[in-house]
Parts: C-alpha cells; structure tokens; sequence
C-alpha cells in the first residue's frame, strides 16, 4: 500500500517495521559462523573446494546477518530505509534485528527545548520590543519528521521565530491607551496559549508536538528604554496623586460631616472654603505643612 495518497496532502504515514528479537538473531550469526567453519576446516582437509566454498558461503551469510543487528535505545527510534523506501520504524527499545540491506536513521523522542535569541521586533502601536520564547517539543511521527521536512530540528527553529515575531506584532507591549485590552506584558498565559496553538499548526506536517511555549524575555528596545520608563513613572505618579486626591477628598467631606453633625461649630460658607483650602493643602502637599496659629486680635 503506497504511503502517500494522490490528490491529498503528502504526508509520510509512520507504521512499524518488521524485526526480530536481536538476541535470537545472533544465535543464528553464531550458528552460521560455527557451521562455516567447520565446513571450510573439514573441507579442507579433505581437499573438497565445492565444500570449502559452502564453508566461506556460511560465513559470509553470518557477517551479512550480523550487519542487521541494532540496538534501540530508550526514547529513540530507527526509521528504516529500504533502497530509498521507507519500510518502517522500530520505537521500542531493545536489541533487535532487521533487513540487513536496510539503512537505518535514528531519531530521538526526547523532550527537547529550543530558546530562541533576542527578537528585535515592533509591536501593535510600532514601538521596536526585544521578545524571546521558550519552545519544549517533541518528535511524535517519525517518518514526518524524517522525511517530509528538512531538518526538523532547524524547522521547529525557523517556524517558532516567525511565530514569535508574528504574535508580537499583533498586541501592544503594555495597555497603556485600553486598560481593558490585550497586550504581551499582561496576558501572559493567553499569550503562550495562542504561541503554542499557532506554532503546533504550523510545524504539524513534520510530526512534531509542542508540549509548551512561553515568553522568556519582553523588554523595550534600549533606544526607547529610557523614554517608555519615564512615561511609565509619570504614570505611576498621576496614579498616585490620584489616589491621595481622592482620599484627601474624603477626609475633608468626613470632617465637615463630622463638625456638622456634632454641632461643634458654625462655619458660613467662606469659611468652609477656608478650611477645605487649609486641609486640601495639608494632606496634599508632598513637604510637611507648617500650621499659622491665629491667636486672636488686640481689637
């Protein structure tokens, strides 16, 4: 049955190839190496060439069977080539025997990572962001990866940089205009989400899981570092004065309340201004205040 359908997409359907227990394999070899030398030495001395033959034809047998014993180690597997044709691959460990004539090319199932360098990209707004990813994955097809890409391991490389740059350049690095909206800097965990479904759609055709993919690195570029930290002490800053406005506000509303319901002083309305000028000034100014205190008049 051919591997590939005319008319669909091409890809390389892995199956399992045909092999033997290793060890019973190389009793046969010892078996074929004993009995080649028996013949050639009996035959010899007996001066019987077709005899002499059959002993060099045994042991030629046995080096040629002994050519198809591998081993398999754990999480590894050998994908076997049969005169350009993939015949199959053997994924469990052990020692084992196969086609002789076979080439055989491992392939580690390890879980491997990839950290990608240091991209220089602009983000939604075109501000220039360094970003790196960290990409964990894993070869599930063998024969996809062998065959139908070239050099998965560079593939995986290539497609998770362009995915890195694609996904930078659709969010924000910070929600500094929608406080509601998206971006890389607070969105992590739907970010690494969105990187590692985009990179699994991508590198599926080489048989390649991605287990997981996160940012590792998300910094302003240093041409504008020291513009985008000012902006965002300024910011810190109005947010703060913000705040301290708006509990000064209330302790004011509080005292008054408080001076009212308690009936403990008149106060017409220019000096209620007074008094709120005095207090907004004492719980908002960032130095001490020094209070005046009136001590009456000699008049």
């Amino acid at each position: 049955m051919s591997d590939k359908t005319p008319g669909t997409s091409m890809h390389t359907r892995e199956r399992s190839a045909a092999a033997v227990n290793g060890f019973f394999m190389l009793l046969v070899v010892f078996a074929l190496i004993g009995g080649g030398l028996y013949l050639f030495v009996s035959q010899g001395e007996a001066n019987n060439p077709p005899g002499i033959l059959a002993g060099v034809g045994l042991l030629f047998v046995a080096i040629l069977t002994a050519v198809g014993l591998f081993v398999v180690a754990p999480n590894q597997a050998k994908a076997l080539v049969f005169f350009g044709r993939y015949v199959g691959s053997v994924r469990d460990s052990g020692f084992w025997w196969a086609n002789p004539f076979a080439r055989r090319k491992e392939v580690s199932l390890r879980v491997r990572n990839f950290n990608s360098p240091k991209l220089k990209v602009n983000d939604e707004r075109g501000n220039p962001i360094e970003i790196a990813a960290v990409v964990v994955w894993r070869v599930t097809e063998t024969a996809r990866a062998l065959f139908d890409v070239d050099a998965f391991k560079s593939f995986v490389e290539i497609q998770s940089e362009t995915v890195v740059r694609n996904l930078a350049s659709r969010y924000p690095y910070d929600p500094h205009d929608d406080p509601e909206g998206k971006s890389l800097l607070t969105d992590g965990e739907e970010i690494a989400h969105l990187l590692r479904d985009e990179l699994q759609a991508r590198i599926e055709v080489a048989g390649i899981e991605i287990i997981d993919a996160r940012l590792t690195h998300l910094a302003y570029s240093p041409e504008i570092a020291q513009a985008m930290l000012r902006r965002q002490q300024a910011e810190a800053l109005v947010a703060a004065r913000f705040a301290i406005v708006e509990g000064a506000v209330s302790m004011v509303e509080l005292a008054l309340n408080q001076l009212k319901t308690q009936d403990i002083v008149e106060l017409d309305e220019e000096r209620k201004a007074m008094m709120v000028n005095n207090l907004m000034v004492a719980l908002v100014s960032e130095h001490e205040t020094a209070p005046i205190i009136n001590a009456g008049s000699l008049y």
